[in-house]
């Protein structure tokens, strides 16, 4: 558990662990009918003739996605989020999260194991860390790499909220069944250069999973998260489970999100680099 909790910190301490990213949403019968993320992601090629008559452009789908959530006012709103969670890999093996984020590019992420504590700070443009787990009990500077990773992920909208303007690029395609529910595949290419696949339910147009690449101690690792359980918080839903793999880990992690709080305030220190000359 400690070393896989380690891997994925380093890798992402934002979105992957927590739901790194605002969740979709619709009205509350949408997301009381949207069952949890449970059990090992099912995906299979939609056939073209499943199509809908009237097929929409990657566009249209993205403008559904973001009226799902709440809609752009609201998700714009959002100037600061804290979210507090239950990471678990088996029945007795459970760590608390807490991610706490703030425009524009800020973040900080703690985990806890067994009365041991990791943190994760980024300001956007440097960062440290602080992680017993991997055998640094002083704070050292968070990787260049991580760093970068970090700055995309405390986007507290989300990839696919003026994409255009954030200098990113998306594209359909295609459609597949993921667990067993029609999904439109979106690929998205940041300004960065680096990639995701996002799948948005056809029918509700929630967000079900996200397919990303993370570098872990330089080498690519690919990353899996499936959400469910949407509830809304200050009008915006977020998902409150998230299920998350990665390529060449057996074991599977489970985060149950048991607390929201939109624009909480969150002092400056809270994100600020710590001395890192001190031996």
């Amino acid at each position: 558990m400690k070393r896989f909790a380690s891997v994925l910190l380093v890798r992402s301490y934002a979105a992957a662990v927590l739901a790194l990213a605002l969740g979709p949403a619709l009205a509350d019968p949408a997301l009381a009918a949207n069952a949890p993320a449970t059990g090992a992601p099912k995906t299979a090629a939609v056939p073209a003739a499943a199509a809908p008559s009237t097929a929409l452009t990657v566009e249209q789908i993205v403008e559904k996605h973001m009226a799902a959530r709440g809609g752009l006012k609201k998700i714009r709103a959002i100037q600061t989020l804290r979210e507090t969670g239950r990471m678990t890999e088996g029945p007795d093996k459970q760590a608390l999260v807490t991610r706490e984020l703030k425009r524009p590019a800020q973040s900080r992420f703690e985990i806890t194991l067994q009365g041991v504590t990791g943190v994760f700070v980024s300001d956007g443009t440097k960062g440290w860390k602080l992680n017993p787990f991997d055998g640094d009990f002083e704070p050292k500077p968070l990787p260049e790499e991580a760093v970068r990773e970090a700055a995309e992920q405390a986007d507290i909208e989300g990839p696919l909220v003026d994409w255009k303007a954030k200098g990113h690029s998306i594209a359909l395609a295609g459609r597949e069944s993921i667990n067993g529910r029609d999904a439109y595949k979106i690929q998205v290419t940041l300004k960065s250069g680096g990639t995701r696949t996002e799948y948005i339910d056809a029918k509700t147009f929630l967000r079900v999973r996200v397919d990303s690449t993370r570098t872990v101690k330089g080498h690519p690792v690919q990353v899996t998260a499936t959400f469910g359980d949407y509830k809304k918080s200050a009008g915006v839903a977020f998902p409150r489970q998230v299920e998350i793999s990665a390529s060449g880990r057996p074991q599977k992690m489970r985060v149950v999100v048991d607390k929201i709080e939109v624009n909480p305030p969150l002092a400056a220190d809270r994100f600020a680099m710590v001395d890192l000359s001190k031996p």
